[in-house]
Formats: C-alpha cells, sequence, structure tokens
C-alpha cells in the first residue's frame, strides 16, 4: 500500500515561496503552495495510518536492585508500536517490546465501526485489541515479528533504505506514551549510523520527533514505503531531543523474510576477517592504497577459502557495492540470508579477480535457544534466566555432549542485572554447589535450600570448556 509520491521540485519550491511571502518579499498562492504541500502530507497519513499498529505486552516485573522474589514475580503492562507489512497479519515491530512476554495484544488504527454521513466527532471509536502471536525475534537487531488474525489487511510495503539520502523529509509513526496514532515529521539526519565500534548493526538517524512508545512503529518516506522501524532514541532527558534511530528496511526486510520462513533469523558468515587498511598498514605491506578493505584472515575450509580467496586480497565490492572499510564489509555481509550467494572483487598482484561465495549459517547463533523457552514456565528467578531441559530435541541443536545431564540457558531475563560473571545464552548447567543437576526441577528445588547471602557455585558447560562459576543467592 503506497501513497502516490508528490513532485519533489513542486514541494521544495512550495516551500521556498511560502517562507519568501511570510517575510513579505513575494505574494503566492497558498491554494498551490503550503495547502497543497499539506493535501500531500495528509493523504499520505491517510493510507498509512491503518497499516499502523499500537502493542500491549504483559510481562514480569523486576524489582529493586535487579533481584527476584521467588516464584510470584509482579506483571506489568507495557506497550509499543508496530506496523502491518502483510495482507496476511503480520507486524513488524522491535523486540525490546515484546521481550518474555507473556501476552502480546494488538489494536489496530482501523474505527470499531466504520464512519458514516453526518458523522462530526473528530473523536472516533477505538478497535478491541486481539490477541497477537510471536512469529519470532531476532535480539542482534532487536526486531521482532507477529501475527494477528485476518486477510487482505492494510498493509504498508518495506521501502529501499539504501536509496535514503540525508536531508530527505520523513515521517515518525507510532504511540509514544501511550498516545494512539500520532504522526510526526523531520528529516534523515544520516543515513548509517553505527553507535558502537564492533556492532554490526547501523541505524538511520533522524530527527522526526520519537519518544518512549513510538518503538516499533515505522518510518515512512514520501512514497509511503516504510524505511526504518524507530528503535530509540538518544536523550540526556529521557524524551524527544531530536535524535532517534530506526533500523534500516533493507536490514528489517531480511530479518523478518527469515522469521517467517524459519521463525528465527540463520546468521550467514563466509569465513572471513575483513580489516580496514590504514596508512601504516598500507606502507608496511607495500600496498599502492592506504583505504579499502583487506582480507586479514580466510579460515580453511570455509565457502571463502573454497571459491578462492586468499589472505592479503584487497575487496573491491561486495555485490557491485564498493567497500570502503572493514565495517561497511561486515555490515553490507549481515544482510545477507544463509544459503544465499555474493560476489566479490577483489585485486589481488594487481590483477582484478571476481569470486562467488556462498553464505552459511554462523556457528553458535546462541538466539536460536531463545525460541524455546516460555517465561511462564522457564523462567528461574535466583540466576535471572530462562533454562529448558535437554530433551532429545533440545539436544539437536547442541555439540556432543562431553556429560550427561545437564539445563540449557536459553536466554537471560526480562530487565536481568548487567552480566556480572553469571549465566549467558548457550550454558550447559551441570552442577550447583554441591549438587548435580540434571532437570529444571532439580535446580529450582537446589536453589530453595540455599539461604540469602550463601554462594551459588555453578559448574557450567562454556563453548566447549567447563568452568565454575561462583555468585551469591539475593533475596
Amino acid at each position: 500500500m503506497n501513497a502516490s509520491k508528490p513532485a519533489i521540485p513542486a514541494l521544495l519550491c512550495a516551500l521556498l515561496l511560502s517562507l519568501t511571502s511570510l517575510y513579505g518579499v513575494q505574494e503566492v498562492d497558498r491554494r498551490g503552495g503550503l495547502v497543497g504541500l499539506n493535501e500531500e502530507f495528509q493523504g499520505m497519513v491517510r493510507k498509512a495510518s491503518p497499516s499502523i499498529v499500537q502493542i500491549f505486552v504483559t510481562g514480569y516485573a523486576p524489582v529493586e536492585d535487579g533481584a527476584f522474589v521467588g516464584s510470584g514475580l509482579p506483571r506489568v503492562r507495557s506497550g509499543g508500536s508496530g506496523v502491518i507489512v502483510d495482507p496476511m497479519g503480520y507486524i513488524v515491530t522491535n523486540y525490546h517490546v515484546v521481550e518474555n512476554a507473556v501476552k502480546i495484544q494488538v489494536r489496530t488504527s482501523t474505527p470499531a465501526r466504520p464512519q458514516e454521513e453526518g458523522d462530526q466527532s473528530i473523536l472516533r471509536p477505538l478497535s478491541a485489541a486481539q490477541g497477537a502471536q510471536l512469529v519470532g525475534f531476532d535480539r542482534e537487531t532487536d526486531l521482532a515479528v507477529l501475527k494477528i488474525e485476518g486477510q487482505d489487511l492494510p498493509y504498508l510495503a518495506l521501502g529501499d533504505s539504501d536509496q535514503l539520502r540525508q536531508g530527505q523529509l520523513v515521517m515518525a509513526f507510532g504511540s509514544p506514551l501511550g498516545l494512539e496514532g500520532t504522526v510526526t515529521l523531520g528529516v534523515v539526519s544520516a543515513v548509517a549510523r553505527q553507535l558502537e565500534p564492533e556492532d554490526p548493526m547501523v541505524y538511520v538517524q533522524t530527527d522526526a520527533p520519537i519518544n518512549p512508545g513510538s518503538s516499533g512503529g515505522p518510518l515512512l518516506n514520501i512514497d509511503g514505503q516504510v524505511v526504518g522501524i524507530n528503535t530509540f532514541i538518544l536523550s540526556q532527558s529521557g524524551g524527544n531531543e531530536g535524535i532517534g534511530f530506526a533500523a534500516p528496511s533493507n536490514i528489517v526486510g531480511n530479518v523478518y523474510r527469515q522469521i517467517k520462513q524459519f521463525g528465527r533469523v540463520r546468521r550467514g558468515i563466509i569465513g572471513v576477517h575483513a580489516q580496514t587498511i590504514t596508512p601504516l598498514l598500507a606502507e608496511g605491506l607495500g600496498l599502492d592504497r592506504d583505504w579499502g578493505v583487506i582480507l586479514g584472515d580466510v579460515l580453511p575450509s570455509s565457502p571463502a577459502s573454497v571459491a578462492g580467496l586468499q589472505i592479503g586480497d584487497i575487496v573491491l565490492s561486495l555485490n557491485g557495492k564498493r567497500m570502503e572499510n572493514g565495517r561497511q564489509f561486515d555490515v553490507n555481509l549481515y544482510r545477507y540470508s544463509v544459503g544465499d550467494s555474493v560476489t566479490l572483487e577483489v585485486l589481488r598482484d594487481g590483477q582484478k579477480l571476481s569470486r562467488t561465495v556462498q553464505v552459511l549459517e554462523r556457528p553458535e547463533d546462541t538466539d536460536r535457544f531463545s525460541q524455546l523457552v516460555d517465561p511462564e514456565r522457564h523462567l528461574v528467578p535466583a540466576l535471572g534466566v530462562l533454562a529448558v531441559d535437554i530433551t532429545p530435541e533440545v539436544a539437536q541443536l547442541l555439540p556432543s555432549p562431553r556429560k550427561l545431564g545437564g539445563i540449557l540457558v536459553a536466554a537471560r531475563a526480562l530487565d536481568a542485572p548487567p552480566y556480572n560473571g553469571g549465566l549467558l545464552p548457550g550454558d550447559i548447567l551441570y552442577g550447583l554447589n554441591q549438587t548435580d543437576i540434571t532437570s529444571l526441577r532439580q535446580l529450582r528445588q537446589a536453589l530453595d535450600q540455599v539461604k540469602t547471602g550463601q554462594p551459588l557455585v555453578l559448574q557450567v558447560l562454556r563453548q566447549g570448556r567447563f568452568r565454575y562459576l561462583a555468585l551469591v543467592k539475593e533475596d
């Protein structure tokens, strides 16, 4: 569902003429200026609004100091926004909006009854909230996919975020602070913002006002296409300060399609370590360029090795896109799905070579364990994790065991304290103090025997190596 595209020159002219009129330089035809611009925006909002949803979540609440209270955890309601991207009722939102939810409900923007001739009120009756199913999520990109019942539902198409340019007009839709059906206007402040040096995610930065509750709502271009999913803000006050970030639609599309097909994201690798060429590195290696990407490693028997790539190859492009630094290479590879093929153009000994490489699933992707848990049944409050028994089905996801028994740590609990030497997803817990652990029920019984302030010494298998973790049981 795409809004009609206004003529860009006409919009710019309208804005310029309106400004000159404001300062008394020139009289303009308002009907063809601001009024025409208003009508374009209003039409876009009318077409987009039925596809925007408000999300209500019931989940567990943390208590003070990050401690957990027995098995009787209080529940709280929270919420966010989302957008229907498929007429069969598939919704994209942020993972943090629905993380460890016990119950998810969605309210669409469609009124409870059709507007009739003669209706005067601008306050429309709200539609009833309906249950939603969590299809899957991806922690690394902070994205999740929900499903509601229905067919031929209004939806918005995903646009091409690679076509975004700094300064382009965009609109942010959502329910900031619970205010359903809110729309704000701004520009693209930056097209590819990376917040941490080793973070594989890049974001679209915008000054379109975004506030708590807007998370999961769409960022739309003037074609009415989703070019991002509003994810977070940087703020000193806790409110909007014009620094908002959205997950780019090309990454969103890849995550959405994989979750819809597989229930999770299968992260791809090709078996190389790409590094940025610096002037110092170029001088030491005798390279004829002091910028770009060089392969510092090609893993033996990896797809890259099989395709003929070698250590020291300079990567010129990935699927036709010029590569300028190592992080850009990783970010662009991040978008491709397992089973895809990518073509690298490389420079070796002054000769350009083209190599096609298959993308394989990244091993030890612990997000796949998160799909196994139900917060109602698998929460272990004293350890701040969700854990499952190692059934034959779970065992298929794990490497060959070094020891029988144990339970699998599948995820950290909602708002668990920051990692401080405790358990991580993918850990297998075999012992608590001097008790062998063979089931989740046995772990809970053993924890009940430990008093507040006493040690919790856990025997854990992590990445194929045993270790002891020493914690203290809190209230």
